[in-house]
């Protein structure tokens, strides 16, 4: 993307972790912005940390008439959308066997339909722009599978292959389609999950939580400023984190066995 001066960007997930510093990074950058969470406080906050004002809205993703909504709230204002960034996302920690119906169906209604629905809610108008740009931001649990995260994995795996398809589909038109591949990155996810059981066996939310913030090793700063390098260069997929590499060649290098050696590397309950 030439510039990002003057351009809209709407980001879902907005109120934390990546999606707040992505806009902070994309608002000193001369983006106009249109923010989206279930967190509304945690949205007003954000506001106060802008250089322009931004467009807010409480919206659930999963629900695709509030992301229509969205859409039409965002071109209404500003005539126009130039970036999408499908942020919004969250976890669930058990095995399979035990994982309930209710909370499979909520983690794919937030980490995949919202993607699928941000997406063709806003590429009708994107393709009309002289340039465009959808980021999807999937993870490196996209890209390797663990147990006690098969939800989790599925959402992110579903959300790659939408987004590798979605790239050959739009080659050559003006939109740039991005996949980002966070690994270990300084966020409110594990906080926030639903936790009841990690790869170890550990029942405690609370080990769980400081085992993901002792290989979070990267601020979401970094990684949003990662974001905005892709953005202005359209990439297509794009490794964040330091272990994000490491984790991508042993899934290409060990395809059935790297589990094995992930799980020695992986804090356990202590």
């Amino acid at each position: 993307m030439n510039t990002l001066n003057n351009k809209v960007a709407v980001i879902t997930g907005a109120a934390s972790g990546i999606g707040r510093a992505l806009a902070q990074q994309l608002d000193a950058a001369g983006c106009r912005l249109v923010l989206s969470d279930i967190n509304q406080d945690g949205l007003n906050s954000l506001a106060t940390e802008l250089r322009l004002p931004a467009q807010l809205h409480t919206a659930d993703v999963s629900d695709r008439q509030q992301i229509e909504n969205l859409r039409d709230a965002a071109l209404s204002h500003y005539g126009a959308v130039d970036i999408l960034v499908n942020n919004a996302g969250v976890a669930v920690s058990q095995s399979i066997e035990a994982l309930s119906y209710e909370d499979f169906e909520w983690i794919m209604g937030i980490n995949f339909w919202g993607s699928v629905y941000g997406t063709k809610a806003f590429l009708p108008h994107l393709k009309t722009r002289p340039e465009a740009s959808i980021v999807n931001v999937s993870s490196v649990f996209g890209l390797i599978a663990v147990p006690t995260q098969g939800a989790y994995n599925a959402t992110k795996f579903a959300l790659r292959g939408f987004t590798e398809a979605l790239q050959w589909e739009l080659a050559g038109s003006g939109v740039a389609v991005t996949g980002i591949y966070p690994c270990g990155i300084k966020t409110n996810v594990a906080k926030a999950s639903r936790f009841y059981v990690d790869p170890h066996g550990d029942t405690d939310a609370g080990r769980g939580a400081a085992n993901f913030e002792a290989v979070a090793t990267m601020s979401a700063d970094a990684c949003a400023a990662r974001i905005v390098r892709a953005i202005q260069h359209k990439e297509k997929r794009v490794l964040v984190g330091r272990g994000s590499t490491l984790i991508d060649r042993l899934q290409r290098l060990l395809p059935n066995h790297y589990w094995p050696v992930l799980q020695r590397l992986t804090p356990s309950a202590s």
